[in-house]
């Protein structure tokens, strides 16, 4: 039997790499995202505005009446860089929202049918931006409340083999890396000044780690941080 893997923030970057990967790696793959993908979606894609709390818990009441969900990456996340001086409060809100609450509020609905089953996967998408990065406070901020939730839950739901992890990803190949460092601008250079590999890591190699997190081989790994970003957290 098919196990059920839900993403968050799946139609764009690592999300709708992560998804590719699972579906073509046999999981079935149920989406929340706030728009469709430009090609057909490889799985069932709920839309949803995952900073609006009311509306992601009744999208999560319809998936977890439809579904039994074994794994969760709680991937959706977004960012507004503003150096400490500037920071808002609605900002700091929405940043909040929409890469903490969002995942305690999935992590609530879903890791119950986790525990009646006795086997589970949790997955939390971080970011390099833990180890500190300029004009990123709240994102900072965010991040790290992630990995604090990461160690937390797999305390908790050791016992009900659930395992619990983060994934740190680095610079990844993705729209918005290159709408803000276009390839050979002076900005993508001090990028990989930071790197030791060189390079921008893909989609796909974070997929991949991901989904081997979710397998059963990675059954005694829990409460870690794994970074994907080339050597730039060293």
């Amino acid at each position: 039997m098919k196990k059920n893997v839900l993403v968050t923030g799946s139609t764009k970057g690592i999300g709708l790499a992560a998804t590719e990967w699972l579906t073509e790696s046999g999981y079935r793959v149920i989406g929340i995202a706030r728009s469709e993908t430009k090609q057909p979606f490889p799985g069932k894609l709920f839309l949803c505005d995952l900073s609006d709390a009311e509306e992601t818990k009744k999208i999560l009441s319809k998936i977890e009446k439809e579904y039994p969900i074994d794994a969760i990456v709680n991937n959706v996340g977004t960012n507004f860089p503003q150096p400490i001086e500037q920071i808002d409060l609605d900002t700091y809100q929405m940043i909040m929202d929409v890469n903490v609450r969002s995942a305690i509020l999935v992590t609530q609905a879903l890791c119950p049918g986790m525990k009646k089953r006795k086997w589970g996967r949790i997955i939390n998408i971080a970011s390099r931006a833990i180890f500190g990065s300029a004009n990123r406070t709240v994102y900072s901020a965010a991040k790290s409340a992630l990995i604090g939730c990461t160690r937390t839950w797999a305390l908790e739901l050791a016992p009900f083999a659930i395992t619990v992890n983060a994934v740190a990803p680095g610079p990844i190949e993705t729209e918005l890396l290159r709408r803000s460092r276009p390839k050979g601008s002076a900005a993508e250079k001090e990028l990989l000044a930071g790197i030791p590999l060189q390079r921008v890591g893909l989609p796909s190699e974070v997929a991949a780690l991901i989904g081997f997190l979710i397998s059963e081989e990675a059954g005694y790994i829990t409460g870690q941080t794994i970074s994907v970003d080339g050597g730039g957290s060293l």
